[in-house]
């Protein structure tokens, strides 16, 4: 880029406003480079899930730039930790789009996220792959953010539908009492409504928090046959091995957020049973040539383990560089996200499909258990 078109791009952006200065300049202003910024939980209770997600989309992208990239350019992610918490995540955010990130990519859970995606669409930034089923980033739409698994209410409405199959009607809730809790509890409450029924008990326990004593105190005595928790593995973990010690001998459900594999190595052996929905394919079984293809590049990298968290990072990734092989030669923010628009493909027996009305790339959702050894049955 010439000193003179240089000077021209800015002077431009400037009588533009802010947010054009970020996507009039970025993609020629990272040379070779695509770089994406994150923003998730590297530390705290809920640092699994940041860690793993991660993992599994650097193993995409490094297989990807090996090759040689898209159109020549090497893919980064530059990645922050909040800690799960919006704060820091919004500190964050700011941070990345004033250092031009081409797209912000694989946040981590839904009050992170909610903080963040005003920041995005604010300044015209794709939100791609947030970590979180949330109605509440879905609706109303937004043409920034791209979702690519499905919501909290299809995951509950599958496993309240199981729980009816199995005659089980009274179920309670233990729910993280934010954003993210409140959306599962939402999802529970409208899939029992559909059936005029209601959760029999609810109990509570804070973000980033394992004091479940009181949410133990009144869901272990509730007559709940079945207890859905919407939270992440540490306190789900914690729940789980209170409630058995305070005599509850019904069911635990958990939608996809809590984590499987972190939850499973939290709870041992008291992990039997334990049930899971999941939004992407299992990497257990390999019917799924995605799965099969997945497991294999873990294997041969070597450093990352092969679970339902870093599939779904692999996943995303995956589902970005498509969108970014059909932005064209000299990708801006506008064209990624015509080009997402445009998928419609089946990525190994998982189908990913948007419109420029449909920012939701699959419905998928399956039920898993637990084993008593650590591992996990679908």
């Amino acid at each position: 880029m010439d000193r003179s078109f240089s000077i021209s791009r800015r002077q431009l952006a400037r009588m533009a406003g802010p947010s054009a200065i970020v996507g009039a300049r970025l993609v020629r202003a990272q040379d070779n480079r695509i770089v994406l910024g994150q923003s998730a939980a590297f530390s705290g209770p809920a640092m699994q899930l940041g860690t793993q997600f991660h993992a599994g989309a650097r193993l995409w992208f490094d297989q990807l730039n090996a090759k040689g990239g898209v159109g020549g350019r090497q893919v980064e992610i530059r990645h922050l930790d909040d800690g799960y918490e919006p704060d820091r995540c919004v500190a964050n955010t700011e941070k990345l789009i004033k250092d031009e990130v081409f797209a912000l990519f694989g946040y981590i859970g839904t009050p992170t996220s909610l903080a963040a995606l005003p920041l995005a669409t604010s300044a015209r930034v794709p939100f791609i792959a947030p970590f979180t089923g949330a109605m509440g980033l879905r609706e109303p739409f937004k043409r920034e953010a791209f979702h690519l698994r499905a919501s909290y209410d299809d995951e509950t409405a599958l496993i309240v539908k199981q729980l009816i199959e199995l005659s089980q009607n009274r179920i309670g809730v233990f729910y993280q009492n934010d954003a993210y809790g409140k959306a599962g509890l939402s999802g529970v409450t409208k899939a029992l409504a559909a059936r005029q029924l209601k959760p029999v008990a609810e109990g509570t326990v804070e973000r980033n928090s394992e004091d479940v004593a009181a949410a133990v105190a009144k869901l272990a005595k509730s007559g709940a046959q079945a207890i859905v928790q919407i939270g992440a593995y540490k306190a789900c973990a914690a729940f789980i091995r209170q409630a058995k010690q305070a005599g509850y001998g019904g069911k635990f459900y958990n939608v996809s957020f809590v984590g499987t594999q972190a939850l499973a190595d939290e709870l041992g052996k008291d992990g039997a049973g334990v049930v899971v929905s999941q939004v992407v394919p299992s990497p257990y079984n390999p019917a799924r040539p995605v799965s099969r293809e997945f497991v294999a590049a873990a294997k041969q990298q070597g450093r990352v383990q092969a679970n339902f968290s870093s599939m779904e990072g692999y996943l995303a990734a995956k589902l970005f560089t498509e969108g970014l092989k059909r932005a064209g030669g000299k990708p801006t923010r506008e064209a990624l996200i015509a080009a997402l628009e445009s998928i419609n493909e089946d990525f190994g027996g998982y189908r990913v499909s948007f419109g420029p009305g449909n920012h939701v790339a699959s419905k998928f959702v399956e039920l898993s258990m637990l084993t008593g050894d650590g591992r996990v049955r679908t």
